[in-house]
C-alpha cells in the first residue's frame, strides 16, 4: 500500500511511500483519505504525515486527469475535498513534515495541516499551469489564508519552486529545520504535541477557525464556552494542581 498509518505512543503516524516520487494516483487519493479516516476514529492525540523516499510527493499522476470532462472533474475535487475538510476537522494537532520535493497535491495536505514543517533543502510548488489547470484541492485559498492573496497568486501563476525559507517568510511553513536528523526532529516535534493537553488543544484549533470563518468578535462570542468547558477536564484539574504544588512545566496529560 502506498500509505502507511502507524502509531508512536499517542502520536499517529501517515507515511506516503510509492517510490520512486510517490505521486498521488487514486490509490494513493483512497488509501490517505482511509488513513486520515482512521485515525478521526481513534484515540490519537495528534497526527504526523511524513513521506519516505527522496522526494515528499512528485505531484498528481497525470494519468488521474485522463478522459476527464468537467462533471467528473467536479466528482474528484469535491471527493478530495472530504479528505482535506476530514483532515482540517480532526481534533487533535496535525502537523506536515517535508523533508524533500512537494509538489501540487501533497504541498495542497500540507496546507491541509494546523503546522508545516520543513527541512532546509525542501522546495515547494503547485505547478498546475504545466497542464492548464489551477491547484484545485484547496491550494490557493488555503495558501491566501497563510500568505496573503498576493502571494498565493504569485506562486500559482509562476508554477515555479520556492524553498523553505522563503515559505517561512511567507507564514507557510512554520519552523525550517536543519537536512540532518529532520525526520527525527519533526517525530520529537510532533510527539511532544501528542502528549500536550489535547483538550486544550482542541479547543484552539476551534477558536482559531472561528477567527477566521466570522472574524475576532465572533470568535470572542464562542471563547466563553469553549473555554469554559475546559475547567471540566481532568488535565485541566490535574494541570493545575501540579502547578501550586510543583510549578510551572510539570504537569503531565492524558487527554482527558
Amino acid at each position: 500500500m502506498p500509505v502507511d498509518l502507524t502509531s508512536d505512543g499517542p502520536l499517529a503516524v501517515i507515511t506516503l511511500d510509492a517510490p520512486p516520487l510517490n505521486l498521488f494516483d487514486r490509490e494513493m487519493m483512497t488509501g490517505l483519505g482511509r488513513a486520515i479516516s482512521t485515525v478521526g476514529q481513534s484515540d490519537a492525540r495528534a497526527l504526523l504525515i511524513r513521506a519516505e523516499g527522496r522526494v515528499v510527493s512528485g505531484g498528481v499522476d497525470v494519468n488521474v486527469f485522463a478522459g476527464l470532462d468537467p462533471a467528473g472533474a467536479a466528482a474528484l475535487w469535491r471527493e478530495l475535498f472530504e479528505m482535506i475538510h476530514q483532515l482540517e476537522a480532526l481534533p487533535v494537532p496535525t502537523v506536515f513534515a517535508a523533508h524533500a520535493l512537494c509538489l501540487t497535491a501533497a504541498f495542497e495536505v500540507a496546507l491541509g495541516c494546523d503546522l508545516l514543517l520543513a527541512a532546509e533543502s525542501a522546495r515547494f510548488g503547485l505547478v498546475e499551469i504545466v497542464v492548464g489547470l489551477t491547484p484545485s484541492m484547496g491550494g490557493p485559498q488555503r495558501l491566501a489564508e497563510r500568505a496573503g492573496p498576493s502571494r498565493a497568486r504569485e506562486l500559482i501563476y509562476t508554477g515555479e519552486l520556492y524553498g523553505a525559507a522563503t515559505l517561512e517568510r511567507w507564514n507557510v511553513v512554520n519552523r525550517v529545520l536543519p537536512d540532518e536528523g529532520f525526520a527525527d526532529a519533526a517525530l520529537a516535534f510532533a510527539r511532544t504535541l501528542a502528549n500536550g493537553p489535547t483538550r486544550a488543544h482542541a479547543a484552539t484549533k476551534a477558536l482559531v477557525r472561528a477567527q477566521l470563518a466570522g472574524g475576532t468578535r465572533a470568535a470572542d462570542e464562542v471563547t466563553p464556552p469553549i473555554g469554559g468547558a475546559l475547567f471540566a477536564t481532568d488535565d485541566l484539574r490535574n494541570a493545575v494542581a501540579s502547578f501550586l504544588r510543583d510549578g510551572p512545566g510539570k504537569a503531565t496529560y492524558e487527554g482527558r
